[in-house]
């Protein structure tokens, strides 16, 4: 009876971990958002008017480089479309395209909202999406394609889950460099379907949104600003 035992599970007990909070109400918004412009873009919402709710989405919420680089030039104005700079990531330019950004969302946004307070996780989604889709607007010479979708939020997660794996292997004593093997192998993937298939200038936001979310994590994470500052003040 006792061997029988040590295998009885709780029979009440969820049959996987739930998502923390704070990647739902992240995630949400894109599910909204793409299942209303799929539904129009089919015809099942919307009438006639329906098939360019996806286009007006991206003019209201889409990040347009020159829009951006004007911002800069006049102090911020118009201030209200500062909101741009993050709520690009609700709107995807196909079903596909929000899809593959979603279930990344879900997996890494579990991962790290296992360890990260609830505002650490927002912080690092936000915080990356911000910074690369600022670089994206305001660093490339000459560009006019506007920045839409989640990648550059997500791939701050990447960033702080990255984090997690470099943190694990200092303390284990082991090469931490092997924490960038995802990092590595995303952008070996981009390379190669850009060289095959021609590629956007996207890549720039995300590998940005990777940079942000990687040292956001020095603060934001579990003890992460005490840690900054002990070793501050050692130098």
């Amino acid at each position: 009876m006792a061997g029988r035992q040590g295998f009885e599970q709780d029979p009440n007990a969820a049959p996987v971990n739930p998502l923390p909070p704070i990647v739902w109400i992240l995630a949400l918004p894109l599910i909204a958002m793409e299942l209303v412009l799929t539904l129009a873009a089919n015809g099942l919402v919307g009438g006639t008017q329906g098939v360019g709710w996806r286009l007006q989405a991206v003019e209201t919420f889409g990040l347009f480089p020159e829009l951006l680089k004007h911002q800069w030039e006049t102090g911020g104005y118009p201030l209200e479309e500062l909101h741009r700079l993050v709520t690009y990531v609700v709107v995807h330019g196909s079903f596909t395209h929000a899809l593959f950004a979603v279930v990344m969302l879900l997996a890494l946004g579990k991962m790290v909202g296992e360890v990260f307070r609830w505002w650490g996780v927002l912080a690092v989604f936000l915080g990356a999406a911000a910074v690369g889709g600022a670089v994206y607007g305001l660093l490339v010479p000459g560009l006019r394609t506007q920045l839409i979708g989640a990648y550059p939020g997500v791939y701050g997660l990447i960033g702080a889950f990255t984090f997690l794996i470099w943190t694990r292997l200092a303390l284990v004593g082991a090469n931490r460099m092997r924490a960038f093997s995802l990092i590595g192998m995303l952008l070996a993937v981009q390379l190669v379907f850009g060289l095959l298939f021609g590629g956007s200038l996207d890549w720039v936001a995300e590998v940005t949104g990777f940079a942000t979310g990687f040292l956001l994590s020095f603060v934001v994470s579990p003890g992460g600003f005490k840690r900054v500052v002990r070793q501050l003040r050692q130098r």
